[in-house]
């Protein structure tokens, strides 16, 4: 497939996350009205409010990403949930993009962000995403939907339909810089 157009790996800010979701990890705010405790032996702070939708549960995955490619050609979305990404033994990439009004990613909201550790993102219901790592494996701890995860193990595994999360082929994209040169020779 040919590549369609370049896709530069941006730093992670939460203004330029925000049309996705939230970026998580911003730093210790002390506002009224916002739960937040500071001492000399510990700080603490709301940092987000996770929403599985409807009668969701909150679910904690452990996963380990090995895609090092420098190229995306498809996205996933899930349909009812958030999900949040935190990688905890290195950086990682995380692909996104908005949705079309009909359900399709949006190729012209399509972004990379560098992930770092100790930072992390929450990404909207329909927010169509693929991760990449700059390292053989990087472990990250997620945040989802109980059924969502039921629901795309068993199409991965079976074939069946998958109801909570869409998968999408897109024309191929490249990833550039930031750390990516490692990788992309």
């Amino acid at each position: 497939m040919p590549i369609l157009r370049s896709l530069t790996i941006e730093p992670l800010t939460a203004d330029a996350f925000e049309a996705y979701g939230w970026m998580l990890g911003k730093p210790l705010r002390i506002a009224d009205g916002v739960p937040s405790y500071t001492s000399p032996s510990s700080d603490f702070w709301h940092e987000h409010l996770f929403d599985t939708g409807m009668a969701g549960e909150t679910e904690v995955l452990w996963v380990k990403y090995r895609n090092s490619e420098d190229t995306v050609e498809s996205l996933e979305a899930h349909w009812l949930t958030q999900q949040a990404i935190v990688p905890l033994t290195g950086s990682v990439i995380q692909i996104v993009a908005t949705s079309t009004p009909d359900g399709r990613p949006d190729l012209d909201s399509l972004q990379a962000f560098l992930i770092p550790v100790g930072e992390g993102v929450c990404m909207r219901p329909h927010c169509w995403h693929s991760t990449r790592v700059l390292q053989n494996e990087v472990t990250c701890l997620m945040l989802t939907r109980r059924s969502t995860t039921h629901d795309l193990v068993i199409h991965l595994e079976k074939g069946t339909p998958a109801c909570e999360t869409g998968l999408s082929p897109i024309a191929t994209h490249r990833l550039l810089g930031g750390s990516t040169a490692q990788h992309t020779g």
